[in-house]
């Protein structure tokens, strides 16, 4: 039986991974580790709201001392890190809070998680899953095999360049201390709780209110498209089957031209409306709601500096050691994808008006 923190439990992927973890593992105790900044969201976490097993600590991944703390309080063997700034915009125009997050809060994370599971011993057996991204191996071009383990990185944005840093940290603690640790390189996630300001999140909420759709540059940069739920069930695999030191890469082994997934996503919304009635009312400035296509609403845009054409992933290594495989197509993802933001309007509402982020820092200090 594991004893998990997982560091931004209340993020996009953590809450996902939270889900699935406490769905798969009952009884299991779960301790979320998350600073509630923007993208942090404890309405992320109210689907498991009052389990006995998850507790939840509002804290820094930065605060060393706190992390050793909940490692020896609560007897935790295993760490799954999530915790770090991820959207590669805001990194071009404010890195710092990149170096700071991904690169020392991480080396935080390793330098407690030494400490108290290498030299106090603490727990038996441990743990340390990283969890990072397929930006840091760089840009493919048009017909360049997909990214394996063993692709050279060359991160191109500060993000990637970030994440990169902090995955050198994770295997040096393997290497020089001993540290039983993990990496995964996941592709581009999507699905429920996705903060809105990503591609396919802030498509659906443009499209809903009748906003325009920007793309960057001609719209045909390639990304391959990971459900959030085959993630989770990724890293769980990893935990149970993955050898220590080892890198894992995780892919949706979906494709697709960035102009593309918009197109699909509009012609999801088009069936939606027909399909139901009520949305037009709802969603009055919506073009399938005044008989128009999604589509009408595609602007391209300045591309952005550094913009890496091509991503695709390379995950037979996690088919043959761990048994895992993609099992959400786009096309079904994409479907679901828009239901779920059907269903909670009021979750993506308070989050993009602030409402939520002031609830916070009112009543969550």
């Amino acid at each position: 039986m594991a004893r998990l923190l997982v560091t931004g439990g209340a993020g996009f992927i953590g809450a996902n991974f939270v889900h699935h973890w406490l769905r798969t593992h009952a009884g299991e105790p779960v301790v979320v580790l998350d600073a509630l900044t923007y993208a942090g969201n404890l309405a992320n976490l109210e689907p498991v709201k009052g389990r006995a097993e998850l507790r939840f600590v509002r804290g820094d991944i930065r605060d060393t001392a706190l992390v050793e703390r909940l490692l020896r309080e609560e007897r935790l063997d295993t760490i799954v890190h999530f915790a770090a700034e991820s959207h590669v915009d805001r990194s071009i125009h404010g890195p710092d809070a990149f170096i700071e997050t991904n690169v020392q809060g991480t080396h935080s994370m390793l330098k407690a998680a030494r400490t108290v599971w290498l030299e106090e011993r603490v727990a038996p057996a441990h743990r340390f899953h990283h969890v990072s991204t397929d930006e840091v191996y760089g840009s493919l071009g048009p017909q360049d095999p997909a990214f394996s383990e063993h692709t050279p990185y060359a991160p191109n944005s500060p993000y990637s360049a970030s994440k990169a840093a902090s995955d050198h940290l994770v295997r040096a603690y393997h290497h020089t201390y001993g540290l039983a640790s993990t990496i995964s390189n996941c592709s581009n996630n999507y699905g429920p709780f996705h903060f809105p300001e990503k591609l396919i999140p802030l498509m659906i909420v443009n499209l809903l209110h009748g906003r325009d759709l920007p793309i960057y540059g001609d719209g045909r940069n390639v990304r391959d498209w990971l459900h959030v739920s085959d993630h989770c069930r990724g890293i769980e695999r990893i935990l149970e089957k993955g050898r220590p030191g080892e890198v894992y890469n995780i892919g949706g082994g979906a494709q697709s031209e960035n102009l593309t997934l918009v197109e699909t996503l509009c012609t999801v919304a088009d069936a939606a409306f027909r399909e139901h009635g009520d949305l037009a009312k709802r969603f009055p400035d919506a073009p399938p709601g005044r008989g128009k296509e999604s589509a009408s609403l595609i602007r391209f845009v300045k591309d952005r500096p550094g913009h890496d054409r091509r991503y695709a992933i390379d995950c037979r290594k996690a088919e043959r050691e761990l048994g895992y495989r993609a099992e959400v197509t786009l096309e079904r993802g994409l479907r679901e994808t828009f239901a779920w933001y059907l269903e909670n309007e009021w979750w993506w509402r308070a989050v993009m008006d602030g409402s939520y982020q002031r609830w916070i820092e009112t009543h969550y200090r």
